[in-house]
């Protein structure tokens, strides 16, 4: 690879033990995948965040990188396991709890902003067109990609805070103009609305993409989308995909910049959309947790929750999980104090996919296909994915 003289000194050594590490990381990667040079980030988001998936091992790495280094551009983190006020509610044990914050003050010793959400373009850690960035969360990478027309490959938890340590990262993968062309044309020819029906959609269209070995999709028939639909299918076509770019007729930026696939084309029709969603409800189903904010609930989502909870209780446990900052500017707007009432609790900071909560519910109601994989895979819960109205009514029937 061709190194900046200061990646050089980095690599040397000259700038600290942690920067030196970091560089060695990046190089190595960038060697494996053919890259030229580094490119600056302009923001950085790193996973890995949750105690129950660092463990000791993963927090004796972040100590040692803690010892000498700070980041060098805007950082924030994934969701950790637990609400890091609200953890008490929520049913996590002191023992966690003392663990997870062990996690989150090494971050901070390096300057990362503790931030955790999966959502950081919703919370100030947003990059604009062109930028490079380097971020790890899947839907956050497949938005940032697709819907803001930024550029990052999917970073792993070190590769994320390496480039944190010397805001570089190589220059291969989506930071390449090559390598952002569609490979397959989907036709939709249904009606697809709310953020349960873009995760359906997001679920099909991942499940497509791996039986063809391709990746990139391009997407047509859908004339318009809202920021909580598209995250959702980021979400959802990440998830089941490994999808971490698309394009979108007349709906992101770079929709018209490359051209549009002809040798695979895809349509998709009413009856599939049915036959995916029948697959994300399983048989059998007790419902007894309901949770919405997967990804990260935006303060839209959370005064329709609040509208929706007006005057009600809910019987069920029932989670909506989002950003601090964003359920700050709730409690601000009085929402929280509705949604609180009926019953419903925050899980700030967490989410069901990494909270530990296994074994505790029977069946899961979500609007994410995302967390139907996840309650499925990781907590062997039984799942249904509904509307986010749906989900409600669930909640307090």
């Amino acid at each position: 690879m061709r190194l900046e003289q200061i990646e050089k000194d980095m690599l040397n050594g000259k700038h600290g033990k942690s920067a030196q590490k970091s560089m060695e990381i990046l190089t190595t990667l960038g060697e494996i995948f053919g890259a030229e040079c580094m490119v600056d980030v302009h923001g950085v988001q790193i996973a890995g965040v949750s105690y129950a998936n660092l463990g000791e091992a993963g927090l004796e790495f972040l100590n040692e990188m803690a010892e000498d280094g700070k980041v060098r551009v805007l950082t924030t983190l994934n969701p950790a396991g637990m609400d890091r006020e609200n953890w008490r509610a929520l049913g996590i044990d002191e023992e966690f709890f003392k663990n997870q914050n062990r996690a989150i003050d090494a971050f901070a010793k390096m300057g990362i902003i503790t931030t955790c959400s999966c959502t950081p373009y919703l919370i100030g850690n947003a990059p604009h067109y062109g930028q490079h960035i380097a971020w790890a969360e899947s839907s956050a990478v497949c938005y940032s990609n697709s819907v803001i027309g930024a550029r990052t490959n999917r970073e792993g938890g070190p590769s994320a805070l390496a480039a944190a340590l010397t805001g570089k990262t190589p220059k291969y993968g989506y930071h390449l103009d090559e390598n952002r062309h569609s490979q397959v044309l989907f036709k939709i020819n249904a009606s697809v609305k709310g953020t349960d029906e873009f995760g359906v959609l997001g679920k099909l269209i991942g499940d497509k993409l791996v039986e063809l070995g391709k990746k990139i999709p391009y997407i047509v028939g859908i004339p318009s989308a809202t920021v909580e639909e598209l995250k959702s299918f980021c979400a959802s076509v990440a998830t089941y995909g490994g999808t971490a770019l698309f394009h979108m007729e007349k709906i992101t930026p770079e929709y018209n910049k490359y051209t549009k696939p002809s040798e695979i084309v895809i349509e998709i029709d009413q009856e599939d959309l049915d036959k995916t969603r029948a697959e994300l409800i399983d048989d059998d189903l007790e419902i007894d947790f309901v949770s919405l904010g997967c990804p990260h609930a935006s303060i839209y989502e959370i005064a329709k929750i609040a509208k929706l909870l007006e005057g009600k209780k809910v019987k069920k446990e029932f989670w909506i999980t989002t950003a601090r900052p964003t359920k700050r500017i709730a409690d601000e707007a009085g929402y929280s104090k509705i949604i609180e009432d009926a019953g419903a609790k925050f899980a700030a900071d967490t989410c069901c996919v990494v909270a530990p909560i296994k074994g505790r519910f029977k069946g899961i109601m979500v609007d994410s296909a995302k967390a139907c994989y996840y309650g499925r895979a990781k907590n062997k819960f039984k799942v249904k994915i509904g509307s986010m109205e749906q989900c409600v009514e669930e909640a307090i029937k």
